[in-house]
Order: structure tokens, then sequence, then C-alpha cells
């Protein structure tokens, strides 16, 4: 049993200051471990007495025994919980405290698997009792170790990083005498790919606090050059940790440390027992590292952590019980709301016999795929044993919900159309209630979580708009209905250039009513399509209000330029790149009525486009290949509203 003094302290130091110079071995063997501690009660002057555990997993079948040998001592700082140092000691060997070790059990019958793995995993627990002083801030053990095992998939480079596990000690004049709570059940070895995994990752918590459970970081230790180093108080950045260690370590991408291997359903572990389920799907080694928290009057005092690996296989079980999951809630095959019958869906395989127990007094059958008839609402535990007395039986349960009646649906409200605010009411019904959770999908990559939701679409078109509520009890249900919104698109025509004394026809479209304003000039004002004269030159700016049969209403606008006489503009230069600007070597004109001929030649006189249409123009292209750049020369022919034709000639350069 330890207690703290200086020259104690020193003498460590210096002797494993020497030790740790013959370190050469990487520890690519270990595949988990953990650090616990049990408080003894009082010690000698004013201390506590606590029994520090540290507990490390030796793969002893692909492990290098020279590596395995390093492990002898264990090497553990401890510091206070600000992280000063207080003592670096070891435990094992000729340095006093307890070591003892067992093969762990492989967890499964090898005759009950088709391709049985050669599996072999040991556990080496070291202990060792120390005497800690009272203080204000706590204590914090730490034992550090290099490498992990280089075939893990869910972390980058894991053989080149290593593992730190620690645990703190609150302080004494805030928890007396605590003993951090022990998981209870060991880790398992082998996980088969596509078979559904449940593993009760409990713990047990000796001063009866309360504990809650969740997927938690990782924490680097170590490197290659010093595998087995004495933690040096600080604890480092886990591995999720964006920059915190070289860019070369850390959680592999899809992977975090709340999502640490694949699944469908997801790996995930129950908050309140500690159960880890989910079917995984991909095959390969995953570091996994689970926390247990210690709550007592609310708080958390205390935090315990265990790191495993996680090795999913192509072992195939001959007999698998699968009762298959149509629930979100945890374990629960179905929450049937509309009635108190069930149909049981059977997913086993390798079976001959099978037991069913509906969780009721003589509710049983030995159907493959029963119905049965519940009497009441309420929440059922089914069990189903396949095989039950033979060689290599199996077993599964799963949760049933009993709770109908229960109905989505909903209403809406609202003008339908575009940019205009709509108004959805959930009328879900339930026998049990409250509801609630909604999840609205407006059909236009828009979603809701509110109860009544308001929304605007930006577009016209039909939309398949879908809710699905829940009520607090798990019942769910789906409604869709299709909502048209009108494709309202209010417009009053393009800008217009003519020359005095024309007339212009509006066009309008969109609506069954139109307003114009302001009148000057215009034939009428309540029609789509009113004539403008204008026989001066001008500007001339009309609005147009517009509504639609179904009661969409709009404004847009239009300009009329009046001109003194014909013109005509034919670009000098074009850059036909397909950016939208001045792609197109064409000419644009004001009071012709017609062109003849547009043509365009290159430097030897080839003609390479032609037309006799307003409005279209050269892209740029000969013989269906981009033309060359340099200087084009052009010819167009024009038609002016009186009927004279004139002829027109120039040259402009073609850009890229």
């Amino acid at each position: 049993m330890k207690t703290f003094n200086s020259k104690y302290i020193l003498g460590c130091l210096i002797a494993m200051f020497f030790t740790l110079l013959s370190q050469n071995v990487f520890a690519t063997h270990l595949v988990g471990g953990s650090i616990t501690y049990d408080c003894l009660g009082p010690g000698p002057n004013n201390t506590t007495r606590y029994r520090i555990r540290v507990e490390i997993y030796q793969d002893c079948i692909n492990g290098l025994p020279a590596a395995i040998n390093e492990d002898y001592p264990a090497y553990v700082g401890i510091f206070s919980g600000s992280g000063a140092l207080l003592l670096r000691d070891s435990i094992g060997n000729f340095s006093g405290g307890r070591v003892d070790s067992f093969f762990v059990p492989p967890n499964f019958q090898n005759e009950c698997v088709n391709n049985p793995p050669s599996v072999c995993l040991k556990r080496v627990r070291f202990e060792k009792e120390y005497n800690f002083p009272s203080n204000t801030d706590g204590y914090r053990v730490m034992f550090v170790r290099c490498c992990r095992n280089e075939a893990i998939l869910n972390l980058n480079n894991p053989g080149q990083v290593g593992t730190t596990f620690f645990c703190e000690i609150p302080p004494n004049q805030e928890v007396v005498c605590n003993t951090s709570a022990v998981f209870e059940n060991l880790p398992p070895q082998i996980i088969c790919i596509n078979n559904p995994l449940v593993y009760d990752h409990s713990a047990f918590d000796a001063d009866g606090d309360s504990l809650s459970y969740e997927f938690c970081d990782a924490y680097p230790g170590g490197m290659t050059t010093s595998p087995k180093p004495f933690p040096d108080g600080r604890i480092p950045a886990p591995l999720s940790t964006p920059n915190a260690s070289p860019p070369s370590y850390g959680y592999r991408a899809g992977f975090t440390p709340a999502r640490p291997m694949g699944g469908n359903p997801l790996i995930s572990i129950d908050p309140v027992t500690g159960v880890i389920t989910g079917t995984p799907n991909l095959l390969g080694r995953y570091v996994v590292s689970v926390c247990v928290h210690e709550w007592r009057n609310g708080v958390i005092i205390n935090t315990s952590r265990r790191e495993f690996q996680f090795a999913v296989t192509n072992c195939s079980k001959k007999v698998i019980a699968d009762i298959p999951q149509f629930s979100d809630e945890y374990n629960t095959y179905i929450v049937e709301c509309r009635s108190k019958t069930v149909n049981f869906i059977n997913n086993s395989s390798g079976g001959f016999r099978y037991n069913w127990d509906f969780g009721v007094p003589g509710g049983t059958s030995t159907e493959f795929q029963p119905s049965f008839t519940y009497p009441d609402t309420g929440t059922y535990r089914v069990s189903l044993v396949v095989n039950e007395g033979s060689t290599c039986p199996d077993s599964i349960w799963k949760y049933v919900k009993i709770y109908p009646d229960y109905e989505a649906n909903y209403d809406y409200d609202g003008l339908q159309c575009p940019n205009t605010e709509m108004s959805f009411t959930d009328l879900s019904a339930a026998t049990y209630e409250p509801i609630t959770d909604w999840m609205w999908n407006f059909g236009d990559g828009n979603t809701s979580s509110e109860q009544n939701p308001k929304h605007i679409y930006e577009l016209g078109g039909e939309y398949n708009v879908t809710l699905i509520s829940k009520s607090i009890l798990g019942c769910t249900d789906t409604i869709s209905k299709t909502i048209k919104v009108e494709d309202f698109q209010p417009f009053a025509g393009n800008d217009t250039i003519i020359v005095k004394g024309e007339s212009i026809y509006f066009d309008a479209e969109g609506g069954v009513e139109y307003r114009w304003s302001p009148g000057d000039r215009l034939s009428a004002t309540t029609i789509g399509n009113p004539v403008g004269y204008y026989p001066d030159t001008g500007y001339y700016n009309y609005n147009v209000f517009i509504r639609s049969p179904f009661g969409c209403q709009g404004n847009d606008s239009i300009q009329v330029r009046v001109v003194g006489q014909p013109s005509l503009f034919v670009p000098t230069a074009f850059s036909p790149n397909g950016d939208g600007l001045n792609d197109y070597l064409r000419p644009l004109s004001v009071g012709y009525s017609q062109y003849t001929f547009f043509r365009v030649f290159n430097r030897w006189g080839e003609m390479v486009y032609s037309t006799d249409q307003i409005g279209p123009g050269w892209d740029g292209t000969y013989k269906g290949k981009k033309a060359d750049v340099g200087t084009y020369f052009w010819v167009l022919g024009v038609v002016d509203r009186n009927g004279q034709e004139d002829k027109i000639k120039g040259d402009a350069t073609l850009i890229r």
C-alpha cells in the first residue's frame, strides 16, 4: 500500500528512466482496457485508502510474445485532478501490487457455428492499494500504451497511435469514499456479420448510484518510439477532435465515437440499460468505447470508461432466432395502433422447432409465423426459442406494444399560389394521447417538425405533402395528400423599343383580371392586350396587376421606349464562350420590319453563317467546330417600315 513522499517518487523516476530506455516493442496485441477503483475506507494520517485496478485485454493468438511480455509491470501515473504529478509507480513483477490473468471464454459454442474462428483473449488485471490525502480537486490515475492493432478499420493509421486509459476520483470533501462503477460482463470476442447483436454492456455500482451509458471517445497515447511511457498527467485530446493530433490520426470518414461501426439497424447503446443492439453489416475490427456515468443527487460524480475492439467476422451461426423490428422504439417488434391483433414475422434460419411466448398467460404457439390477439392494451415481452432442447438452440425476445386507435391526418388553408403562405393543421387522433412528434415533408425539399407549420411554395406545381405523426406511446402513422399550387407567373411582356408614330400591341399573361397603370396612350386598362400608340419620343413605364382564376395575384412591369427614327446595331466583337454574355453575333434593330439576309464570311471569303430571320445569330462555329479567333465580315439586308430595302456591311472580331 503506497503513500506519497518525495524520496519515493524520485527513486521511481530514476529506476524507471533506465527501464524505458530498453523498450522497443510495439504493443499491437492490446485490444482494450479500463481503469477502475474501490474506496476501502479511512487510511492513516487523514488519508483514504483506494484500490486501483488496471485491466488490459491481450490478443494471445496474434500478439507478439515480446510485446505481451512488455506489459509487465504496468506503469501508472497518479495526479491531482488538475494534472499535477503526485506519483509515478509500477504494478506487478517486483514492484508490488497484485497481478492476475485468465483466458476469456469465447462465449459461443463452436459446434453451433458453421465456421468457428480461432480466438484467444487474455485479461490481465493489475491491482495496488494507495493512501490518498484529502484534497479539493480529486485525483487522476492514468495508463498509456502504444500501439493499437493495425487491422482496426474505424481509425486512421491505428498501428501508429496508442491508447490512454484513465479514471478520475472525485474529492472526498464532495463525494465521500466513492467506488467506481464496474462493467459486469466480459466483452464479446466474435460478432457475426448480418446477425442481430444484443450485448449487455451494463455496469454495477457498489454505492447504489444511478447509471447512464453512452458511446464515447477513444484517446491516443504513446508513440512507436516510446510505446510504454509514463503518463504526464495531461488527458490528450480525443481522437475525434479535429487537428488535435497529426492529421493522419483520428476516426476515419463515416465513423465517430457515437457511430463506431456500421449496422442496419445501426449499432446503438441504450442509455438506461447499457444494452448494445443492432445488426453489424461491415466486416472488420472496430474500436468501441463505452462510458458509464454515475449520478448522485442529479449530478454526474464520476465516469468510467472501457475501450474494446469489436471484431465483426463472417462466422455464421447454424441456428439463428430472428424477429425483425418494425419500430424505432428500443428492441420493439411493432407498436400496433390499429387493432389488438399482431401478425408475427419469423426471419429465423436453421430451425426445425419454434416456441413462441406472447407475454400473457396461456399465450403460446408452435407455428412458424403465428398471429395473436391481445386481451388488452399495454406492453408485452414476446420471446421465440428456436430448436428448444436441442444441441444448438437460439432465442430472441422483443417488445410488442398495443395502443389502438391512432390515425394521422391534416388539413391546409390559404391561397394555393406561389410565394403565398399556406397554413397546415395537424388533425391526428389518438386514443392514448398526447401526440408528441410531427414530421412534415412539403414535397419541395423542405420539412418541418412543428405541429401546425406554415409554408411558402416558390413555384407552381403539384406537391405530395406527407405528415408522419407519433404519440408518446410510440404509435406512428403516415398520411400524404397532393396539393396543387397554381403555376401563376404574372407577365406584362418584354420591354420594347419602337419608332414614334408606331403602335405596340401589349400581350400580358397569367390571369383573368388585368389592371394597367397608368392608362396613358392605352386603348384600354382592364384587358390583357391593350394597344398603345406613341406619336412622340420618350420612355413609358407601365405596371399591370393580374389576378388568376384561383385567386392568385401579382404585378409585373414593362417599359416602352420610343425613338425618333429607325436604327441598326451590329457588335464589333463577340465572345462565344458560353457565359451568357455576348455569345452571339447578330444585328439589333429598331424600326425595321424584316431582314432579307444576314451572312457572315471568314477572311478567305467562305460563308460561315446565314439566316433570313430576325433574332438568331452566329454562335462562332463552322462545320460543327469552333471557328478560329479573328476578324469576320458580315452583310445584312433589311426592309424598313416603309418597304424600302437596304444593304449594310461591316466586320466583327471573334474572341474567346
